[in-house]
């Protein structure tokens, strides 16, 4: 039986690269991003797997959107296997005195209340011994002790993490295991050109991890190897 998978943030970085290598392997995807018309990349891609991807329009950081995306959800797919919660913004530049409120909620929106929001939305069409895979970050590992820089995505990050494992207790009953991955430092928009690793190598090792995990690692934090992070 086909995959039918899931990825958000689907127009670049990881989300595009995940889209790529899932259709490579023959599964049906939907991505998702918020301006569909101006995904060119994926536009093209859907020229290239005819009937396998479809890329529909979604914020995860907006309630209509998510309730719209989940709406047309089974005009397209009748259930889904696999949830990437992928889309992510980090919003470079901060400094101590003047981080803005702004910032800090965008950024809790998108990178922790989305994926919440958007799994609990999707929940009843997860099929049986499906998986939610959220990618989180080793920023948002409390005992990273880091220093000041980039507070709002850590913090999101880090709520992202308590998300994950609410979400694994909440479909626990199901069998779905839930589990957030960071994918390293990775050469994107987001990572930058100086980062040690192509998304290309990241998403085929975080695919092994997805596709390897079971109900009693959900609600885990782990690299893209499969180990286990610190929280």
């Amino acid at each position: 039986m086909t995959r039918r998978s899931i990825v958000t943030g689907a127009n670049r970085g990881l989300g595009l690269e995940f889209t790529r290598q899932l259709l490579a392997r023959g599964d049906d995807v939907i991505a998702a991003c918020r301006h569909p018309g101006k995904a060119s990349e994926l536009n093209h891609l859907a020229g290239e797997y005819p009937g396998r991807l479809h890329v529909l329009p979604l914020d995860v950081a907006d309630e209509k959107s998510r309730t719209a995306f989940a709406h047309e959800l089974p005009l397209v797919a009748d259930g889904i296997d696999l949830l990437i919660n992928n889309a992510g913004v980090l919003h470079s530049g901060e400094r101590w005195g003047s981080v803005s409120e702004a910032h800090l909620a965008d950024s809790l929106r998108t990178n922790a209340m989305g994926p919440f929001l958007l799994t609990q939305a999707l929940a009843s069409q997860l099929a049986e011994r499906a998986t939610v895979a959220n990618i989180s970050s080793g920023m948002g590992s409390i005992s990273d002790d880091p220093d000041f820089h980039s507070p709002s995505y850590r913090i999101s990050k880090a709520a992202l993490n308590m998300a994950t494992r609410m979400l694994a207790k909440a479909l626990e009953s199901r069998g779905i295991p839930v589990i957030a991955l960071c994918p390293g430092w990775v050469r994107t928009d987001m990572g930058g050109s100086s980062a040690q690793i192509t998304p290309a190598e990241s998403v085929s090792a975080l695919v092994q991890v997805i596709d390897a995990v079971t109900p009693e690692r959900s609600g885990g934090f782990f690299d893209r190897f499969g180990k286990p992070m610190p929280w």
